[in-house]
């Protein structure tokens, strides 16, 4: 079940834009890895201590509410907010749960796959059947030592699906480089998936003639892609970009098994300090980017997600220990 060939996505970067800064809102916890926004505009995220947070009043410096609404026991990533109010969440530690935002009530759907434990489960997307789409972005390392997957390119991410009313899923898509984030297309024919090892977006294919199938969606992207957000499905695809292309690290990747294996030893002993250089696209459903904006020498660093809420783009960042509000893009 490989990604297999495609065709690739009429994408066309052009020239950036500035991505500019507003303000930056402490969370009270470190490392906001995804950030959603519901339909009244707050942005839910998750903090490195197990809490889901939800902030009100972003457009709004003094008036900002920072609420817990659940704690995973683990470490919650990826979030995806469902129509019934319910949250998916994809915790590093625990799999894929559910968390009720009205008593803060959290349970596992699924913690494995084909018997094997579910770790560094990713991120989710919920499809109008009830099933639900989640990634696993490495068998191999632990969060706390991601930069030993990327490092080694060890292609053991997966896309999986969780049928309504079961606990085990499904593989739809083996051999992905670091599989992160997630977003359905505006008629739910099929799923796109962040590879982040490999600066790719992968389309996989729920309907249609090519159901089943994966190819490439959206190549030699200008960064590591993250997390993927859709507020709704005639909106952009917006994409986080959690570090520029490292020139170094592709011809690695080139590399045998063993020098790869052997770099990535390296990496996850040595202390790991992000670059200023920060960025944001934003793309639809036939691949074309429509939006790319970037910032260099941003004291915010490590952009792993964004979305947009109340008029801005407010990014998520695994690193720091809040959000950073930022200007929304000029239309196209």
């Amino acid at each position: 079940m490989s990604t297999g060939r495609g065709r690739k996505g009429n994408h066309t970067m052009g020239r950036p834009t500035d991505l500019v800064p507003l303000r930056y809102v402490a969370v009270g916890g470190r490392g906001p890895e995804d950030v959603v926004a519901d339909a009244r505009g707050r942005v839910l995220t998750g903090v490195e201590d197990g809490r889901i947070l939800r902030l009100d009043n972003l457009a709004d410096p003094a008036a900002v509410r920072v609420e817990v609404l659940a704690e995973t026991g683990g470490r919650p990533l990826g979030l995806e907010l469902l129509p019934d109010g319910g949250l998916l969440v994809c915790d590093a530690e625990r799999g894929l749960l559910r968390a009720d935002l009205a008593d803060g009530t959290v349970r596992v759907l699924t913690d494995t796959v084909a018997g094997e434990r579910l770790r560094f489960c990713s991120n989710a997307v919920a499809l109008s059947d009830g099933s639900v789409c989640f990634t696993v972005s490495s068998r191999r390392y632990p969060l706390q030592h991601w930069i030993g997957d990327i490092v080694e390119h060890t292609g053991t991410g997966r896309l999986l699906r969780l049928a309504p009313g079961s606990d085990t899923p499904d593989v739809l898509l083996d051999g992905l480089q670091f599989a992160n984030g997630l977003a359905l297309s505006a008629d739910e024919s099929f799923v796109i998936v962040a590879e982040t090892g490999a600066c790719r977006l992968t389309r996989y294919w729920l309907t249609g003639p090519k159901a089943g199938r994966g190819e490439p969606f959206a190549e030699n992207l200008p960064g590591l892609p993250d997390n993927v957000w859709r507020g709704a499905p005639d909106g952009p695809v917006w994409v986080a970009l959690a570090g520029p292309r490292v020139p170094p690290l592709h011809l690695l990747h080139r590399a045998t098994p063993a020098v790869r294996r052997a770099a990535a030893r390296i990496a996850v002993r040595a202390p790991y300090r992000p670059v200023g250089t920060i960025g944001v696209l934003a793309v639809d459903d036939d691949g074309t980017v429509v939006h790319h904006l970037t910032r260099n020498r941003s004291g915010y660093r490590m952009v792993t997600s964004v979305c947009e809420a109340a008029g801005h783009l407010v990014l998520g960042s695994i690193w720091e220990s809040g959000v950073a509000v930022c200007e929304p893009p000029t239309p196209k």
